[in-house]
């Protein structure tokens, strides 16, 4: 059990690089007016595959940890809410697979944020907070 929590807790650290890594060249791209090419498409399903693995990883560790005696409190519930609509808010980014290269930075610039808003959102519900 101890394994799966420390690996959904250290997943956390490279989801973070990679999603800095994506702002910064979405940003770049969509004011540089770049093409949206493959490393851009990486950055994108990359983060949006670690986030999907963090959430596997999330979801059996609720499950197994709350019925081997933990429970369900409130803060695991909204957390693992939070945490599913940033999962889905990283995948937002292949909506606009056949848009102009312009739109791709720029909405995808916004799915990104939007995402760790949202997992910034679900930390703040837990005990202890950002400082876990």
């Amino acid at each position: 059990m101890d394994i799966l929590f420390m690996a959904h807790s250290g997943l956390r650290w490279l989801i973070l690089l990679v999603a800095a890594v994506a702002i910064v060249k979405f940003v770049l791209g969509w004011l540089r007016g770049g093409e949206f090419k493959g490393m851009d498409r990486g950055l994108a399903s990359g983060f949006s595959g670690l986030m999907d693995l963090q959430a596997l990883l999330g979801i059996v560790f609720l499950v197994w940890n709350g019925f081997s005696g933990a429970g369900f409190p409130l803060y695991r519930i909204e957390h693992g809410v939070a945490m599913i609509l940033a999962a889905v808010a990283a995948h937002l980014p292949a909506r606009w697979k056949n848009a102009d290269s312009k739109t791709r930075f720029r909405n995808s610039l916004l799915a990104v944020t939007g995402s760790v808003l949202l997992v910034i959102a679900g930390l703040l519900v837990l005990p202890g907070g950002l400082s876990r």
